[in-house]
């Protein structure tokens, strides 16, 4: 995608978080983006540097549009935020990241995993966790780290699990775009 369609995008985004805490009607749908939300999206709403919701989808089910609304209005009502949801008021000092989703595909040799380039899914039975490529960057991981990390903090398993064939590791990468603070 171009600047130009990532304005316009990070504009209705805007529009859709404004209107789901009630700070204005719904955003008028662009018409000039691409349709397909191949991998899924996440939107990442930070107030300075304080993260105030991140929710996304690596399953579709429309149209990017579709897909970055529902996304959008997931991030103003990320549960870690339950007591202290995004609110009309605040709306101004927010800024808005989106990122793109590839297709997550499975990865046997955990080191061509790179910390910065791939995000990830890490999966163990019914425990699963996933990391964007740019939390690894914004942290100063390795790609070992970054693993680790997803294990114990996201899908609450021992650090060590992204090593053990039995833990299922996917990764993807992600067009990501955001506001200027």
């Amino acid at each position: 995608m171009n600047a130009s369609q990532h304005s316009v995008l990070l504009e209705f985004v805007r529009g859709v978080v404004c209107n789901e805490v009630g700070a204005s009607p719904p955003p008028t749908r662009p018409s000039d983006v691409p349709d397909d939300a191949g991998g899924g999206a996440f939107v990442t709403l930070k107030r300075g540097q304080r993260l105030r919701g991140c929710m996304g989808t690596f399953s579709p089910s429309g149209s990017l549009l579709d897909t970055l609304d529902s996304v959008a209005r997931s991030a103003c009502r990320d549960p870690r935020f339950k007591t202290c949801p995004v609110t009309a008021k605040e709306t101004p000092a927010l800024s808005i990241e989106v990122s793109l989703l590839t297709v997550p595909e499975s990865v046997t040799d955990r080191g061509t995993i790179e910390a910065g380039r791939h995000g990830i899914i890490v999966r163990r039975g019914s425990r699963s966790g996933c990391f964007l490529p740019q939390v690894a960057v914004e942290r100063g991981w390795t790609s070992a780290e970054f693993l680790s990390q997803c294990c114990v903090a996201k899908a609450k398993l021992p650090a060590n699990a992204w090593q053990d064939p039995a833990t299922e590791v996917l990764s993807f990468t992600a067009e990501v775009f955001g506001e200027q603070e």
